[in-house]
């Protein structure tokens, strides 16, 4: 055995801090938010409204990663629009819908899943400490 240092996946995961797990939620509700705004305006306007709700959720995701550094404050925004847009697509007792079965509406979930996937790519991850020097030396 060698006396080299765990990788940084296996050492012991910290509790987050009180002002980050604030922060992620704030995030998730703002999440949410965005998911019912973008239901609305997708239909309304289609071309523009769709790609206008598209772009918010994006900025969301990535502004929300690149503030905090981490690809979870990316993750937080994304599942508070998921949980909204599936609340959404619902149909109430009285026949109520927000989502028609037309194609703007599967373009709108369907593109935004993937947005929210490729802001959880794209937003930062941790790196281990030391200098810049490669790690296979």
């Amino acid at each position: 055995m060698s006396d080299r240092t765990p990788p940084l996946l296996a050492q012991p995961l910290q509790r987050p801090s009180f002002g980050r797990a604030a922060a992620y939620l704030g995030l998730f509700v703002l999440g949410a938010i965005v998911g019912v705004a973008g239901a609305l305006v997708q239909s309304g306007w289609f071309p523009g409204g769709l790609l206008l709700a598209l772009a918010g959720e994006a900025g969301l995701c990535l502004g929300g990663a690149r503030g905090a550094g981490s690809r979870g404050a990316a993750v937080a925004p994304a599942a508070g629009w998921l949980i909204a847009v599936i609340l959404l697509t619902a149909s109430r007792p009285e026949g109520d819908f927000v989502f028609a079965a037309g194609g703007g509406s599967y373009l709108f979930l369907l593109g935004g899943m993937a947005v929210a996937v490729i802001c959880a790519t794209l937003g930062p991850g941790r790196q281990p400490g030391g200098d810049a020097a490669r790690l296979g030396k």
